[in-house]
């Protein structure tokens, strides 16, 4: 089995599917959106649901053996070699308030690991895809990762600190006083920044793997670094902070900040 071949066929699968949701999403964005408010004081519309489920229908048609973890259903055979990680709308608040920063998120495991991403943006018409470790693409062209290798050159962007604890706030605390200036709120739209060189560094709390999963997989192919605070590579069974940069030498110099030990490569 030749990998980038297969590989391919499951980007180009992935982007069939954003194609869809993002003519749904586009319809949608035109009008007021009503929503509810779910046991975790987060956001859903139907919207969520219907692209979850279109995606999930999709999926088990084609690749009947794949397994399927989302925001807004039941995990389905996550102990699969291949696992699909997919969040229908990354910024459903931002997407109710009519921001165009919200997007679909859909990610592909390996053994529990980021293979492959997708983030698209409907509105702005951005998409970027990625596989780990090869390459990243913005509208069909490479990108690469930010060269800024100093913190205190660095721009930051946080989707929001209230989603922090009292202790993730005194480490957060210790970043921000050392980068050159902090954004907040841009959601999935911030991650597809890093990864074109926009921006050096993103930080995150009470992270699922549907919120980052994708991500993960195009910041690396970029030539960037997603990670857990303690360094350590973020896996399906990770829910909690993580901590995304251009480089190796600005990210240990993170994860340094953090109390924790660099990473090892």
């Amino acid at each position: 089995m030749n990998n980038d071949i297969v590989y391919k066929e499951f980007l180009l699968f992935a982007e069939e599917l954003v194609n869809e949701s993002g003519i749904i999403l586009k319809k949608a964005f035109k009008n007021k959106i009503e929503y509810e408010i779910k046991g975790d004081q987060s956001f859903i519309t139907k919207y969520d649901l219907l692209i979850e489920e279109l995606f999930r229908n999709r999926i088990t048609k084609k690749y009947s053996n794949h397994g399927i973890l989302g925001e807004e259903f039941k995990s389905h055979k996550t102990e699969s070699e291949f696992v699909w990680v997919l969040d229908p709308i990354d910024g459903t608040a931002q997407f109710i308030a009519g921001l165009p920063v919200f997007g679909t998120l859909i990610g592909l495991a390996w053994k529990g690991k980021p293979l492959i991403g997708i983030i698209d943006n409907p509105v702005t018409n951005e998409r970027w895809i990625g596989i780990t470790g090869q390459y990243a693409k913005k509208n069909g062209k490479i990108i690469k990762t930010s060269d800024c290798s100093n913190i205190n050159n660095a721009y930051m962007v946080c989707s929001s600190p209230d989603f922090m604890n009292k202790n993730e706030l005194n480490y957060f605390s210790k970043i921000k006083k050392k980068v050159n200036y902090v954004q907040y709120g841009g959601s999935c739209h911030s991650y597809g920044l890093l990864a074109n060189g926009r921006v050096d560094v993103a930080i995150d709390c009470s992270f699922a793997p549907f919120d980052y999963f994708a991500n993960a997989a195009i910041i690396s192919g970029a030539g960037g670094y997603l990670s857990k605070w303690d360094g350590d590579d973020v896996d399906l069974n990770w829910d909690g902070a993580i901590i995304a940069s251009g480089n190796i030498d600005l990210h240990n110099q993170l994860i340094s900040l953090l109390n924790k030990s660099q990473i090892i490569l």
